[in-house]
C-alpha cells in the first residue's frame, strides 16, 4: 500500500501547483491513495469551499483533511456534513458538523484517515485531548485497517508525544500546520511512521505563505496587521508512505520537496 499526502495547500498559487505537479506525483510514484490538508486553499489561506473540493477530487484527490481553518468559509457549513471524505479535527467539542475521520476502500484494503488538532499555542480553541479523541476513534475501526493521522499541531514536542502514544497503532502520524517541513521522518518501534511536519504548497518566497513584508511588520510594530497570501515562486512538500499489506506496518518514509531552488529528483 502506497499513500501520497501532501501539505497544507495554501491560496490560489498552492492549487496551481497541485494541478501542476499532482499528474506528474501520480505517474511517478503510483500512489493508492493521495490525502490532503485544505484548510488554507481559500484564495485568503482560510478554509475551504466546496468548488475547491470539486477540483481537488478531479485531480485524483481521495480525501482531504483541515485544521485551526476549518471555518474559514461560511459556505463549510453548507457541505461539510454531505462530503463523504472530508474531514475536520476530530476533537473539536461533541455536536460540532462534519467528522474527524473517514475510511476509503481500495484493491489494498482499507485506509482511515484521521485529523486530530494539538492543544499547545492553538487558543483560543478549546478542544478534546488528542490523545484520548485517538482511542475513541480507534475502537471504532475494524481491524486490518491502515490508519493515517494528519496531527495539525504547533509544537515538535506534542506532534512527537501523540505518535509516541500511537506507536503500533496507527500505520503513519503526518504532521501539519507550521507549513515548514521538518528533516525528522522516521518509522518508530511498533511501526509507525512519522514526520513532525510535511510542510505546505504555495508561495516559497513568503512567510509560511503569507506576504513576508507584513508579517515583518506585524513583528517589527506589534500592531495588528491582516495577512494576504503571497505570490511568485511556488513550492511543493509531500511524503510518501509505503506500508506492508498483512501487518499494515510503515516499510518506508520519503519526503518530498519540489521548488525552483530544489530540482525534482525522483
Amino acid at each position: 500500500m502506497r499513500i501520497l499526502m501532501i501539505g497544507d495547500i495554501v491560496g490560489r498559487l498552492g492549487r496551481q501547483t497541485l494541478q501542476t505537479y499532482v499528474p506528474q506525483l501520480k505517474s511517478a510514484y503510483q500512489p493508492d491513495v493521495i490525502v490532503v490538508n485544505a484548510e488554507n486553499a481559500a484564495n485568503n489561506g482560510r478554509g475551504v469551499t466546496k468548488e475547491i473540493v470539486r477540483e481537488f477530487r478531479s485531480l485524483g484527490v481521495h480525501c482531504l483533511t483541515l485544521g485551526n481553518h476549518t471555518w474559514g468559509q461560511s459556505e463549510i457549513f453548507d457541505f461539510i456534513e454531505e462530503e463523504e471524505h472530508l474531514v475536520r479535527p476530530a476533537n473539536y467539542p461533541e455536536g460540532t458538523p462534519g467528522k474527524g475521520f473517514t475510511t476509503l476502500s481500495t484493491p489494498k484494503g482499507k485506509v482511515t484517515v484521521m485529523n486530530l488538532m494539538g492543544r499547545s499555542f492553538m487558543s483560543p480553541l478549546t478542544l478534546d485531548c488528542p490523545m484520548k479523541s485517538f482511542e475513541k476513534m480507534y475502537k471504532q475501526i475494524s481491524a486490518g485497517h491502515y490508519i493515517l493521522v494528519d496531527f495539525h499541531a504547533e509544537t515538535t514536542s506534542e506532534k512527537q508525544s501523540f505518535a509516541w502514544f500511537v506507536d503500533g497503532k496507527a500505520s503513519a502520524v503526518i504532521g501539519t500546520h507550521t507549513h515548514v517541513q521538518t528533516a525528522d521522518e522516521r518509522i518508530l518501534p511498533k511501526g509507525t511512521a512519522y514526520l513532525t511536519d510535511v510542510g505546505m504548497v504555495g508561495p516559497y518566497d513568503g512567510i509560511i505563505g503569507m506576504e513576508r513584508e507584513l508579517v515583518i511588520r506585524r513583528y517589527l510594530t506589534q500592531l495588528p496587521v491582516r495577512f494576504e497570501v503571497a505570490d511568485g515562486r511556488f513550492q511543493l512538500n509531500a511524503v510518501l508512505l509505503d506500508f506492508d499489506t498483512s501487518t499494515k506496518k510503515a516499510r518506508r518514509i520519503k519526503r518530498i520537496r519540489i521548488d525552483e531552488d530544489t530540482p525534482w529528483f525522483q
